[in-house]
């Protein structure tokens, strides 16, 4: 399993959160890349995030971007903002009251090592080698996660969906509910009508319509189960939909002619009625969903939030502040060579 450290962070965090503003400083010690209201990002991270990438980017076989191309300005432009977003939710942390323990850190750090590694230190070892990753990263990523997480609770701990909401969903939406008129049939299908009154001859005969359809039929999807579909009204072409609904049970159609070539349609049941799944039933999946909504709405106005709170705090080193042009985008899956 390979670690990537996209994976040891949020994406919807990471996805919100937008680069800093100011250009080059050279208040910046020659030591870091940034700092965040004072707190220094130090360049030692940022050479560590190239040098993962550089690895990353040999174990693919790919050509790690030359210095001063777009492509590197993009790496280095990704790593500095991974930096700095990381650091503002340190101290957003700090705010809040929340606090990661070691003992939190290590628990984390022992579920993926079990979930990837089977437990097995000496895999999870010869992972990090691979990637180029000390434990010491993947630990100051895992902490970034549960940082990320607490955050995420705490912003987002007084959303609530009332009965009435959940209400006014589902009428609006009345068609992820609903489940339309469907039935079991058979078919085979032909290229020519000829063809297929031919084998309906054979059928009213006594022929064995599956049999036929394993040898005859042109669809694939159905002809080694003797022809047979389950089918919705609406799901199928208008021809066909018509007539596998109108025929009574065990009622052999006329060759029915469609764009796909020419039909034999036997309903094998009765129609199964419409049915809509009752409120209660999917009460307990609406207000889920509907709270999750409200979290990323309530998490996105944070976020612009701490954007306008670090609007002035955020100096970057000459040579490492983002383009004028910078939109914020924080995945760091192009750093790690994903």
């Amino acid at each position: 399993m390979k670690i990537s450290r996209v994976l040891l962070l949020p994406a919807l965090l990471l996805a919100l959160v937008a680069a800093g503003c100011g250009g080059g400083s050279e208040s910046v010690p020659a030591d870091a890349v940034a700092s965040v209201d004072g707190n220094e990002v130090p360049k030692a991270e940022f050479d560590a995030l190239i040098d993962q990438a550089r690895k990353s980017y040999a174990n693919q076989k790919r050509e790690f971007p030359k210095a001063g191309t777009p492509e590197f300005q993009t790496l280095r432009n990704q790593a500095v903002q991974f930096l700095v977003q990381r650091e503002q939710f340190e101290l957003e942390a700090e705010e809040l009251g929340i606090e990661v323990t070691d003992k939190q850190l290590e628990e984390r750090l022992t579920q993926i090592k079990q979930q990837y590694f089977e437990g097995d230190a000496k895999k999870y070892e010869e992972q990090l080698k691979e990637q180029g990753l000390t434990d010491k990263q993947v630990r100051a990523d895992i902490r970034a996660q549960i940082v990320s997480e607490k955050i995420f609770e705490e912003v987002t701990k007084d959303v609530k969906v009332t009965d009435a909401e959940i209400e006014k969903y589902y009428a609006e939406n009345k068609e992820q509910f609903s489940t339309a008129e469907s039935r079991e049939v058979r078919h085979i299908l032909v290229k020519t009508r000829a063809k297929a009154q031919d084998l309906r001859n054979q059928i009213e005969g006594g022929a064995d319509f599956a049999a036929l359809a394993k040898q005859h039929s042109t669809d694939t999807g159905s002809k080694d189960s003797g022809g047979k579909l389950t089918i919705n009204r609406g799901q199928t072409v208008a021809p066909f939909d018509k007539q596998a609904f109108d025929l009574d049970k065990n009622e052999l159609s006329q060759p029915v002619k469609t764009e796909f070539g020419f039909h034999l349609i036997e309903p094998l049941s009765a129609v199964k009625a419409a049915s809509t799944t009752p409120l209660k039933d999917v009460k307990a999946s609406i207000r889920t969903q509907l709270e999750q909504t409200k979290k990323n709405e309530a998490m996105t106005k944070w976020v612009d939030e701490l954007k306008e709170r670090y609007d002035d705090k955020i100096a970057y080193a000459v040579g490492f502040d983002p383009p004028p042009t910078e939109t914020g985008t924080t995945s760091t899956s192009d750093a790690d060579g994903e």
